[in-house]
């Protein structure tokens, strides 16, 4: 084979994978967080004695891109997927850290629109080297600027129960509120700003909401709280301080409210769920299977921790099914009303389960 040949082959495998490439790059900072949080590497990993749920298949989502000559022409690139959510619609809304964060997909995977609403923050969230940690903070940081990304800075959508879409910019200090039109119609915390405030945040990480239509934003890399406010976005109490005791955090990253208006919290570094009453007192806690991000809870009142289903007062039922028998539960995850669980990951995958039964 001549030189000529050689570089031709090594320029025809690049184009075919030049999205691995860069996928392998942007990945580094998460892949040390799942080291450190005992996610990957040797040995049982944690949860990998909890039953496979057998009402739950695999499949692959979304359908593949379709080239202008009509033919299939690979998967998405997403980058990094931090959040997903099922509108009043049954549509998919997928949030991933590229242009066009906001994708809109039918639940057979077929994609329907982008929502370009909004510009976020480029801002990446980083892992603290230990030796750079103080007890006061949580091991995160952010860097902002060449270093960081294209919409680096977005980090969880959810659906309320009016229908509206809501979207956290970490890095941004914002939460934004975008109703069906596509339009912004509250817009909390102030760009760029941060602070723990009535009207700022420290990288907030996500958003439930109460019957009420009350809401709550956990304040979690920056800020060690969970924030409570009106429908209108008027601000009411908060709760939480840095710690490792009942009702402290280290970081609280996601955040759902049952039917009895208790707040379930994740509180990730502390590799635990903490319950409250709504406003803000301790109930109970119970550990998790490693430092689990996504929270979700689903209309027969049980809840998705990570990839692993509870009910209510921390018994595990059971774990998704994940490809090649992984033990996951990615950083961020929602359930359909038919049941289907949609996982994002932030290797730059949507993987779904179908509920069988």
């Amino acid at each position: 084979m001549t030189r000529q040949e050689d570089e031709m082959k090594v320029l025809t495998w690049f184009r075919k994978n030049q999205g691995i490439c860069v996928l392998a790059l942007s990945l580094f900072v998460p892949c040390f967080h799942d080291v450190a949080f005992g996610q990957r590497g040797n040995g049982p990993r944690p949860g990998s004695d909890v039953p496979v749920l057998t009402n739950y298949r695999f499949v692959d989502w979304p359908r593949e891109a379709t080239s202008e000559a009509g033919f299939p022409a690979g998967q998405w690139n997403f980058i990094q997927v931090p959040a997903v959510a099922v509108d009043t619609h049954d549509h998919v809304l997928v949030l991933h850290r590229g242009a066009h964060p906001l994708l809109e997909f039918e639940s057979g995977g077929e994609f329907v629109r982008s929502w370009d609403v909004e510009t976020f923050s480029e801002g990446k969230v980083v892992f603290i080297p230990p030796a750079n940690r103080v007890p006061t903070h949580s091991n995160y940081s952010a860097v902002y600027g060449p270093a960081g990304c294209d919409s680096c800075g977005v980090h969880s959508v959810r659906v309320d129960p009016q229908g509206n879409i809501w979207v956290v910019d970490a890095p941004g200090q914002m939460v934004y509120k975008i109703n069906q039109q596509r339009k912004v119609i509250m817009r909390l915390g102030q760009r760029g700003v941060s602070g723990m405030g009535p009207n700022t945040f420290y990288f907030p990480t996500d958003v439930a909401f109460a019957s009420n239509s009350d809401f709550y934003v956990s304040d979690g890399y920056g800020n060690p709280r969970v924030a409570k406010f009106t429908k209108e976005g008027k601000f009411l109490l908060q709760f939480g301080t840095r710690g490792t005791g009942a009702g402290q955090f280290r970081l609280p990253h996601n955040v759902v409210v049952d039917a009895q208006g208790r707040v379930y919290v994740t509180d990730r570094d502390n590799e635990r769920v903490e319950v409250f009453d709504s406003n803000g007192k301790f109930l109970n806690q119970w550990k998790t299977y490693g430092g689990v991000s996504a929270l979700c809870l689903t209309k027969d009142q049980h809840i998705w921790v990570g990839g692993f289903l509870y009910d209510l007062g921390g018994k595990a039922l059971g774990r998704l099914p994940f490809p090649k028998g992984a033990v996951g539960g990615g950083h961020g995850l929602t359930v359909s009303d038919a049941g289907d669980v949609y996982v994002a990951e932030l290797s730059g995958v949507v993987e779904k389960f179908i509920k069988t039964q």
